[in-house]
């Protein structure tokens, strides 16, 4: 006890210093900016003054969100679309006005109007700065992914910016302390005058938000994320995507409700739990290939090709079972489209702008196509030629029940687009050995990428496979560069169904273009329904008849699974077959049996969900390490199937590696002799230098 007191008494002498230093710095500041003393003349005309700076202030506050915003576009861009949009922007400015009025409740009343104006702004600049780095705005998902952000920063920002906003934030935090310190309290609050302009505010903001939606002039659902926060605003959209998410409770939900619809509208009624069984050689190998902003030049009315840039498809599209394809999607959203073709679930019934991939799916299972096929005895594979870390699909779809997830990481032989996205020809030999190796039948999810954007507004093609003709110079190269990249997409897929053919592999597969690409397609220069349409193909080699239907993108995978002689598999699967769209209650039963088995009691399960996460593997090939061998001064690893992502690694730290063959690596930094054994090879997502997967001597992965 006496070393503890003798510990506190050190402790406050060495404080001493640092709390005469604070007493000065508050003295200084208190002398520089004193406290002010707020007048009361007339309060009446005193709270009217306020109310109108603060709508001035909404005003200010919302023009600066709008420009951060389009800053990519135009330093004018903000005040260009408040002129040509005057009754959206006010209706924003009146958005952020409202949340204002709160602050005539408190004492402190310039404090909490500062801070509720600090943080519109502060969401504004975070929405900015996301968008100079990336397409996709700023939600409160995202926060949700905070702590992997942090992990990510390096990777958009340089050092000293990251230093320069620590600063910056240390700052900002003593601004409020002591603007907090000097904010004067309200003596004379008349709160029911001051509730009553608060209520009068949100009736105003509420009714007009009724108005806008009516009248078309603001959207209730965001196909593209991106697109609704520029046609209706940040501030609106950021609410809407903040206060709905999730699928809502349905009315009456019960185990009665579930069970009725189960046993009226499905064949399998409340036997639910798929029965394990090994007849995947009866049935053929199932494919769902989404291409990648993958269109055809025919549906373009504001341009002419000189070739036709993909007359696979086309072909493939005249002689076997297709149709258009309507998506949740527009210009971007893939992870939306895949979600509702694997799971038969509509993303409309979540949150506008929600990715289930970005939130539920990262922590619980749902049934889908993959638990379907596997229960069948089927090997299930995802293939992306991408980073795994993309919308989370490394976590996800050990969730969805898939054996191995080979994104780019695991991948050689790799080529990229001049807009260095990875080319889909990579593909084929993926695909490929993984269907020859297995002795049984596979359930493959490919995710293409080569198409997508942004597009080049010059010439990138000297010599293209075709060429493009329409009445601006900006929009041919974007198009021609665009409709390039879907002819090799093209020749990807015949190259794919080649292979297969020639390998003997009975497959039935669906190719479709997960959305429209992202190129300000007008809808008068797009000859399909709507900017939702794509067009879709069920390709076989096993004499299904050709059967054409326009279909939604969740009715997808009921369509493949029946194809495949999978029929009345899974819930949403068999309510799809058994139950026909004219049914009034089609998407409202669909609702409950998501709501159900995502966010319910899982009534049709029996109370609880039967499907596990399964031991997800990273690559379908195993990586290992044979040997570490000493040439010179440098170290060097032979093993198997390491690829250009593959990186030597010791205890967690990458360390500098040169990728020589998928058999060997060299090291090119100096290790301490005595921890030669102890050198891994990890997988590594370059963009975020995050190690996927590791692997030491002796072991394989």
């Amino acid at each position: 006890m006496r070393n503890i007191e003798k510990l506190k008494w050190v402790l406050s002498l060495l404080l001493i210093p640092f709390r005469r230093l604070g007493s000065e710095l508050a003295r200084v500041f208190l002398k520089i900016f004193p406290r002010r003393t707020a007048k009361y003349f007339d309060a009446d005309r005193h709270e009217v003054r306020y109310i109108l700076l603060m709508a001035l202030y909404a005003f200010a506050i919302n023009l600066y969100i709008e420009t951060f915003a389009r800053l990519q576009t135009g330093v004018f861009e903000g005040v260009r679309w408040a002129v040509t949009h005057p009754l959206i922007f006010l209706y924003n400015m009146l958005i952020i006005f409202s949340t204002m009025t709160l602050a005539l409740l408190f004492k402190r009343r310039r404090f909490a109007w500062f801070m509720i104006s600090l943080v519109w702004i502060l969401i504004g600049s975070v929405n900015g700065a996301i968008l100079l780095s990336r397409m996709t705005p700023f939600t409160l998902y995202d926060l949700q992914n905070f702590a992997d952000g942090l992990t990510i920063m390096t990777t958009y920002y340089s050092m000293w910016q990251i230093i320069l906003g620590a600063i910056g934030i240390g700052l900002g935090v003593i601004a409020i302390v002591m603007i907090f310190i000097r904010s004067e309290k309200w003596k004379n609050i008349r709160y029911t005058k001051s509730i009553a302009a608060i209520l009068i505010t949100a009736a105003v903001t509420a009714g007009a938000t009724a108005l806008m939606i009516n009248t078309g002039m603001i959207g209730t659902f965001f196909g593209n994320l991106n697109y609704a926060y520029r046609d209706y605003g940040m501030p609106y959209c950021f609410i809407m995507t903040s206060a709905n998410a999730g699928i809502s409770r349905p009315t009456g939900y019960s185990e009665e409700l579930i069970a009725g619809i189960l046993e009226e509208k499905t064949e399998k009624g409340t036997d639910t739990i798929l029965k394990q069984q090994d007849d995947s050689t009866e049935h053929p190998n199932i494919i769902v290939l989404q291409m990648e902003s993958f269109t055809v030049a025919q549906d373009y009315a504001n341009i002419k090709v000189d070739k036709d840039p993909t007359p696979v498809f086309n072909d493939l599209y005249q002689n076997y079972t297709s149709g258009l394809f309507t998506v949740p999607a527009c210009g971007a959203g893939t992870a939306n489209t895949e979600f509702e073709v694997l799971t038969g679930i509509s993303a409309k019934f979540f949150g506008p702008g929600e990715y289930p991939y970005k939130g539920k799916l990262r922590k619980k299972t749902l049934e889908n196509m993959a638990y379907v096929a596997k229960s069948h005895g089927y090997q299930t594979s995802a293939l992306h030629d991408h980073r795994a870390l993309f919308y989370n699909r490394n976590e996800v779809y050990a969730n969805m029940g898939f054996d191995t997830f080979t994104s780019v990481e695991y991948m050689n032989n790799v080529s990229f687009t001049p807009t260095n996205w990875c080319k889909d020809t990579v593909l084929t030999s993926e695909i490929m050995e993984i269907m020859e190796n297995s002795e049984e039948r596979d359930f493959l999810h490919v995710i293409s990428v080569e198409g997508h954007g942004a597009y080049p507004t010059e010439q990138v093609f000297k010599n293209p496979y075709t060429t493009v003709t329409c009445d601006d110079e900006a929009t041919k190269w974007k198009y021609e560069y665009y409709l390039n990249e879907c002819h090799e997409m093209d020749t990807f897929i015949g190259e794919l169904i080649d292979e297969i053919n020639e390998a003997g592999e009975p497959t039935v597969m669906i190719i479709y273009g997960d959305h429209i690409p992202a190129l300000d397609v007008k809808e008068e220069n797009y000859k399909l329904d709507n900017l939702y349409q794509t067009r879709y193909v069920i390709w076989d080699n096993i004499g299904l008849n050709k059967e054409d239907r326009d279909i939604t993108s969740y009715q997808s995978g009921a369509i493949l699974l029946e194809d495949a002689g999978l029929s009345h598999q899974g819930i949403l699967f068999d309510y799809q077959q058994t139950t026909g769209e004219d049914d009034p209650k089609y998407l409202d039963d669909m609702e409950a049996l998501a709501y159900d088995m995502l966010y319910g009691r899982n009534y049709a399960f029996g109370g609880s969900s039967p499907y596990k996460p399964s031991d997800m593997k990273m690559g379908h090939k195993d990586i290992s390490i044979d040997e570490i061998k000493k040439i010179g001064d440098r170290y060097y690893i032979r093993g198997n199937n390491f690829t250009e992502r593959s990186i030597i690694s010791l205890g967690g730290k990458q360390l500098s590696t040169v990728y020589l063959s998928p058999t060997l690596l060299a090291l090119t930094e100096e290790v301490d002799p005595k921890d030669i054994d102890k050198l891994e090879v990890s997988q590594v997502d370059k963009s975020e230098e995050e190690i996927l997967t590791t692997v030491g001597a002796n072991e394989e992965l």
